[in-house]
């Protein structure tokens, strides 16, 4: 055995070849399953960890485990500053700057007190911790919010609420802690209280600097495209680097301060750039997540006793909803929105993170009940994404914040064909939206009753207005085929490609004007073009759903209907599924089937002519 490494210990690139495996392997069986990932992933780090010790990280990758959680945390923050687009913000504007500058306040203060009072803490390890809890995690927010599908504004109110915070739960935590430290000492509070503002300052000063600098070196065409990201990279972790070593986690406000800079910079190429850091992001906070609670000992997990479970009771059903009940107050903001934010604070890796880092030093300081912060604070992580994970999808659907039953579908396309299609999935109970850049192609879909939207489905009023992201389906059903193949591709990374479909492309068949697969979205309507059936809808053909059992199955409907298109299923288990070239329509069970074929009145005269 070589020597320095323990015994029964991974070697290093296993154990990081582990956490990737792990991680990674949580959010798609959760994918698979439909259930929270983040409950998944947690499990995943406390099996392999203190259950059965397969992996312990302080053992297994040693003293590098905190410098990666750090650099993680970091790029985790400055994507989700790169969410913050200003722009985005309209319509909830009121109720974010409210929940930063009254809730993180408030939320602190109230916090400490459960902290003190119920959990049996000092205060000065309540002062620490209840500013660490103002955070509410936006790698737990993330992908609860893509799961729920909340409507835009208590989205965004959650959103911009966690990645605002999550610096100034740090910082809050900072100056608690450097006020017990003078007040231990005989050091001048004023001192302390001159460290602290300098290192916020310059810790938005440089991020800023650096978010603008990499915007203008972007759009003047300084940077070769292939090396933007290596950049990225680079200046981001050198800007926390540098405000980390002026100011301990000043860098987490450094790094989310430049990513709202690039955000708002208006970049070509910003959507790329989104894109490949929100990859970088699954991967970092599966990691993160599989990392911390693998770290755990059951000798910490002992030290969650009753005393834990009431304090984290309290913060859950106390202390946040009347933070936030108070924060919204006398706003324009709706009851059932402020309820559904007040219910919903899940915590997440900046809070276990930075609580262990400030456990560790206050224990050195020689407050000695600071032990029970790391246990404390894992305590609250599991709760709340247990919790919320389970529960954010039908309480948001219960107040009505939430798109009901099954993902709706959006059909970007105003054509007859689009508006037959659409009104034979609403009599399905499947919600819908048509959108079309040209009002007279959704007067047919007005006339019929049917949700439309007068604009482009890829502007920001779309995003805004017709909030898209509420839809499961992509259907790009225009009578261009580049738009088409534009809508499908552009939407892919956010509904995910399986969920996108276009119609056949004229020519697609030609060497010369095929596409590469990375474009484009999967083909509908047995691979018909928009032409094609605009023709047959002229000749009088429908959308019409028709039941299929195991006494009548899809062979008998194929039988007897042999011009018609098979168009997707829609089942009471299985729900809606688009039938793309390549799908097959199995004849077990009860489901409809969703077909364009003649009329029913010209089926019949054909019927008697023959």
């Amino acid at each position: 055995m070589a020597t320095g490494v323990t015994e029964g210990a991974l070697d290093p690139v296993m154990a990081v070849a582990m956490v990737g495996a792990l991680g990674v392997g949580a959010q798609w069986i959760a994918w698979r399953l439909r259930m929270p990932a983040i409950v998944l992933m947690l499990a995943a780090g406390l099996l392999a960890g203190p259950v059965f010790g397969v992996f312990d990280p302080s053992r297994d990758i040693g003293t590098l485990m905190g410098p990666m959680i750090s650099i993680a945390v970091a790029i985790i923050l400055f994507e989700g500053g790169l969410t913050l687009d200003f722009h985005s913000l309209r319509g909830a504007e009121q109720g974010v700057k409210r929940l930063v500058f009254l809730g993180a306040p408030v939320g602190w203060i109230g916090s400490a007190l459960a902290l003190h009072y119920v959990g049996g803490l000092s205060w000065e390890s309540s002062a620490v911790f209840g500013g660490i809890m103002i955070v509410t995690g936006p790698t737990v927010i993330a992908p609860l919010l893509r799961q729920a599908r909340l409507n835009r504004r208590p989205a965004q109110l959650l959103q911009w609420e966690a990645i605002v915070n999550d610096p100034i739960g740090a910082l809050a935590a900072v100056l608690a802690f450097e006020v017990i430290v003078v007040s231990a000492s005989a050091g001048s509070f004023g001192l302390a209280a001159w460290q602290i503002l300098r290192g916020i300052v310059v810790a938005g000063v440089l991020g800023w600097a650096g978010g603008w600098i990499l915007s203008e070196a972007f759009r003047r065409g300084k940077v070769p495209e292939y090396m933007k990201v290596p950049v990225l990279f680079s200046i981001l972790l050198g800007i926390f680097a540098l405000t980390d070593y002026i100011l301990h986690e000043s860098g987490l406000l450094a790094v989310t301060v430049m990513g709202v800079v690039i955000a708002n910079a208006n970049l070509p190429s910003y959507t790329e750039l989104r894109r490949f850091k929100e990859h970088a992001t699954i991967l970092l906070v599966s990691g993160v997540f599989v990392l911390l609670a693998a770290n755990m000992d059951m000798e910490t997990l002992r030290l969650i006793n009753w005393n834990a479970v009431a304090m984290v009771a309290v913060v859950i059903l106390l202390v946040r909803p009347v933070t936030v009940l108070f924060s919204l107050a006398f706003t324009n903001i709706p009851f059932r929105e402020r309820l559904l934010v007040g219910l919903t604070g899940p915590r997440g890796v900046v809070l276990v993170a930075v609580a262990g880092l400030f456990g560790e030093r206050l224990v050195a300081e020689g407050v000695e009940d600071a032990a029970f912060l790391t246990p404390f604070a894992f305590a609250l992580v599991a709760a709340t994404v247990v919790l919320h994970g389970f529960t954010l999808a039908p309480l948001a659907r219960w107040l009505g914040l939430a798109g009901k039953g099954q993902p709706g579908v959006l059909l970007s396309g105003g054509s007859q064909f689009a508006t037959s299609f659409a009104k034979t999935l609403q009599e399905l109970e499947v919600p819908i939206l048509i959108t079309d850049t040209n009002r007279a192609r959704l007067r047919s879909a007005r006339e019929a009753g049917l949700p439309v939207f007068f604009g482009d489905v890829l502007s920001e009023a779309a995003e805004h207005s017709a909030e898209i992201m509420k839809y499961g389906v992509v259907l790009a059903l225009s009578d261009n085929d580049a738009y088409n193949t534009l809508v499908a591709t552009d939407l892919a990374p956010e509904f995910g490609r399986e969920n996108v479909y276009q119609l056949g492309r004229a020519k697609q068949d030609s060497k010369r004007h095929e596409l590469p697969a990375s474009l484009g979205g999967r083909i509908v309507a047995q691979g018909r073009g928009y032409t094609e059936l605009a023709g047959k809808m002229v000749q009088g053909w429908e959308v019409r759903a028709t039941n299929l059992t195991e006494d009548y199955t899809f062979e008998d409907w194929q039988s007897q209907n042999d011009e018609g298109i098979p168009l997707a299923t829609h089942g009471q288990t299985a729900g809606l599924r688009i039938l793309s070239e390549t799908s097959k329509v199995e004849s077990e069970g009860e489901f409809k089937l969703i077909w364009l074929g003649p009329a029913r009145e010209e089926r019949a005269a054909a019927s008697a002519s023959a």
